[in-house]
C-alpha cells in the first residue's frame, strides 16, 4: 500500500491519493500517456474515488490535459475539445462518472470507445484501512490504526461512505469533546448504517 502526494499549489480539499488494488493500475497507466490509443484515456469510477484528484495530478504534472465530469458536459463540445488535442498533439484524460456512461453523439462514442479505457473500484479491506486514516489525518483527527481495524469490517467499502464515516467520528468526537474511542466509533457506523452493519451481517 502507498500514498503519493498531489502537486497541487491551492485550493483545499485532500493533497494525497491512497493507492491499492482499486486504483493502482491508473496511476501507472496516468505516467505513461504515450501508450495510450490516440492519445486518450478514459477514467470512470464511483463517487469520491478520487477521479478528479487523478486529473489535477495529471494535468498539473505537465502530462497533458483534463476534462473533469465530462458526462456533464455537451456532448458537440466534448467532441471539439478531442479533435483539438488530437490536432495538437496532446495527451487527453477524459473523466467521466460512474460506469457505463452512455453516450448518444455516434462520432464521439467511438472515439472514446477507441480509448483506453480505465475504471477505479471498491478497495479491498486493506486499501480502505489505509484510506480511513489517510481522511482522519487530512483532517487532524487522531484516528488509531485500532480503530481502522475494527471499522473498516462493519462498515461499506465505498469510498463515499469511508468518507462520510470519517466525517461523522470527527462530528462526534468535536460534539462530546473526545478524542475517537470505542463509543464514537460505534455511534458513527449506527449513525450511517443503522444497527445493522453491512458487512457483518
Amino acid at each position: 500500500m502507498s500514498q503519493f502526494a498531489l502537486p497541487l499549489t491551492s485550493g483545499g480539499g485532500p493533497r494525497r491519493i491512497v493507492l491499492g488494488q482499486a486504483n493502482g493500475q491508473v496511476a501507472e497507466a496516468l505516467a505513461v500517456p504515450e501508450t495510450w490509443p490516440f492519445g486518450t484515456a478514459v477514467l470512470t469510477g464511483p463517487r469520491r474515488s478520487g477521479k478528479s484528484l487523478f486529473a489535477r495530478w495529471f494535468a498539473q504534472g505537465g502530462k497533458g490535459q483534463a476534462i473533469d465530469d465530462a458526462q456533464r458536459m455537451d456532448e458537440a463540445d466534448l467532441f471539439h475539445r478531442w479533435n483539438r488535442a488530437q490536432e495538437d498533439g496532446t495527451y487527453l484524460l477524459i473523466v467521466g462518472g460512474e460506469p457505463p456512461w452512455s453516450i448518444n453523439l455516434p462520432d464521439l462514442r467511438s472515439r472514446l470507445g477507441a480509448a483506453l479505457q480505465l475504471d477505479i473500484g471498491l478497495p479491498d479491506d486493506e486499501m480502505a484501512r489505509e484510506l480511513l486514516l489517510s481522511l482522519a489525518e487530512e483532517r487532524g483527527l487522531p484516528l488509531r490504526a485500532d480503530a481502522a481495524d475494527y471499522l473498516v469490517p462493519r462498515a461499506s467499502r465505498a469510498q463515499a461512505d469511508l468518507e462520510r464515516l470519517v466525517a461523522e467520528i470527527d462530528r462526534l468526537s468535536l460534539e462530546r469533546k473526545a478524542p475517537p474511542s470505542l463509543g464514537i466509533w460505534r455511534a458513527a457506523l449506527d449513525s450511517l448504517h443503522g444497527p445493522q452493519e453491512p458487512r457483518l451481517l
